[in-house]
């Protein structure tokens, strides 16, 4: 296999049979599908992962039947013993994360680095909600009638439609799936087609713990057969969901039919902003991690850089300059700071946006093309577009590639305007000396999350995630706030009685 610290390519397929194609979990049980597709790597089209399975239609109303028998049998469950089902979850996740992060990395295109702190990062969540499986406390009050005390408490909201896309096959999964278990649902889940390995690796060590049959569920197949099913089946409690806002806006007409509840992650177009008293050093390292890091292919990426007009030249050169340092190479290579994009499709579409800035009257700085590798892959070098307006469509859209623009502007005032001046509202970060103008931005960015002084990607497990305008839809993600979501509120007036 490939030696992580060799200077050479050495690697050998691992962990999945390319002979045998992988199933789907249908109702507990590991079943083919109707059909089946190849999991090629995007670091070298001639390495074929595996086949898996595609799941039909016809097999979705077994699994939510059994789904809704075992999740009843799982609410009953104690809470130390769903505590020690999440807990093994993660920690085999973080114990095995070098292995199923080389596998994330060979079929997703993430370096390794980032393959491996994204399987850790699942085995977190996992033991965050394990130990959250023993902090439901309920709340009681005295009635405004005497003699009458009141419960209020959660209950499980029942069977989870759980629908991850590809570039956090693992970790945004993780996040959907454990608080759904924690909460005492059962979960069907229907990963993003490009990474399936990922899917059944995850899905095998959780259909091994002490779980009821057919409480946990994967249903591999496309978006347009299997998961429009899915959201439309009225044995579906809940849908929590993570992609494009157009599918998004799909699914949430789809599940108001069956007033069905629904959580949506979808677009993003994040700005980082660059004040004139900025560290430049440092401001540069945010914006080349926050735009290239995971090829760009991130919901938190920086695809906005709005600057000040006082430092802007030197960062644009340094930007420039730290752009076309980047090694763009082989997910597995030692080395690699930039891996492929995910697919040849998801490549056109980057390529398109290149030319449509171009077109728009921006200039490309660098990078943005696609380049000739050793190995045939989807690669693309870092592209950094200047000279840009935030009316150019490059500066609406979220491209989902390693291309960011650089927005000039006069002032502070200038920069949150430039910022709040977008249809999504996810990430948003500035970079200053300034405590009052970190604060006032705080305060001010109509964005989820904010950071100061930090890139507008990576946020902590144990707090809540979520956005404003087309970025999300319905209660935030993660830590405690997820109880929001994947439970339903239940208020008992209790009467004892005279007790004479």
């Amino acid at each position: 296999m490939f030696d992580l610290m060799s200077n050479l390519f050495e690697f050998q397929p691992r962990n999945l049979d390319i002979d045998v194609t992988k199933l789907n979990l249908i109702a507990g049980e590991w079943t083919a599908g109707e059909s089946e597709i190849e999991n090629l790597n995007p670091s070298d089209l001639s390495d074929l992962i595996g086949m898996f399975a595609q799941a039909g239609p016809g097999q979705l109303d077994a699994t939510l039947d059994r789904a809704r028998l075992a999740q009843v049998e799982w609410a009953a469950y104690g809470l130390e013993r769903k505590q020690a089902v999440l807990m093994n979850i993660g920690n085999e996740l973080m114990a095995r994360a070098e292995e199923l992060g080389t596998l994330l990395s060979r079929e997703e295109g993430k370096p390794f680095a980032e393959g491996k702190g994204e399987v850790y990062r699942a085995g977190q969540f996992f033991t965050y909600y394990a130990a959250e499986c023993l902090r439901q406390i309920g709340e009681n009050a005295d009635s405004v009638r005497d003699g009458i005390e009141i419960d209020v408490r959660r209950e499980p909201v029942g069977v989870v439609a759980v629908i991850s896309p590809w570039n956090f096959p693992t970790a945004t999964a993780s996040w959907k799936i454990a608080p759904a278990l924690c909460y005492g649902n059962a979960v069907v889940w229907k990963p993003a087609n490009l990474t399936p390995a990922s899917a059944v690796a995850l899905a095998e060590i959780i259909e091994k713990q002490d779980i009821p049959k057919g409480l946990f569920s994967l249903v591999m197949g496309s978006g347009r057969s299997v998961g429009q099913q899915l959201v439309e089946n009225p044995k579906v409690d809940a849908i929590t969901f993570t992609g494009s806002v157009q599918v998004g806006k799909g699914i949430a007409t789809a599940a108001i039919r069956n007033l069905t509840k629904v959580q949506m992650e979808m677009g993003s177009k994040n700005a980082l902003a660059v004040m004139d008293d900025a560290d430049l050093d440092l401001a540069v390292s945010l914006a080349l991690g926050g735009a290239f890091g995971g090829t760009g292919q991130k919901c938190t990426a920086s695809s906005r850089l709005v600057v000040h007009q006082a430092v802007h030249d030197v960062f644009v050169e340094k930007l420039v300059a730290g752009a076309e340092a980047m090694i763009v190479g082989h997910a597995l290579e030692k080395g690699t700071q930039m891996g492929p994009v995910v697919s040849g499709q998801q490549l056109d579409e980057n390529l398109a946006y290149v030319k449509l800035g171009t077109s728009e009257g921006a200039e490309l700085a660098c990078g943005g093309a696609r380049l000739d590798m050793p190995h045939d892959g989807f690669y693309m070098s870092p592209g950094v577009f200047v000279n840009t307006t935030n009316e150019m469509r490059i500066n609406r859209e979220e491209m989902f590639a390693p291309l960011t623009s650089v927005i000039k502007v006069d002032s502070y005032e200038a920069a949150l305007e430039t910022v709040n001046d977008t249809n999504f509202g996810l990430t948003s970060g500035i970079v200053t000396r300034s405590l009052a103008r970190a604060n006032h931005f705080r305060r001010n960015a109509r964005t989820g999350v904010v950071t100061v002084n930090l890139p507008t990607a990576g946020t902590d497990y144990h707090v809540p995630f979520g956005g404003r305008g087309d970025s999300s839809y319905g209660p935030r993600e993660q830590g405690k706030a997820a109880a929001e979501f994947y439970t339903t509120v239940k208020t008992t007036y209790i009467s004892a009685g005279s007790p004479h």
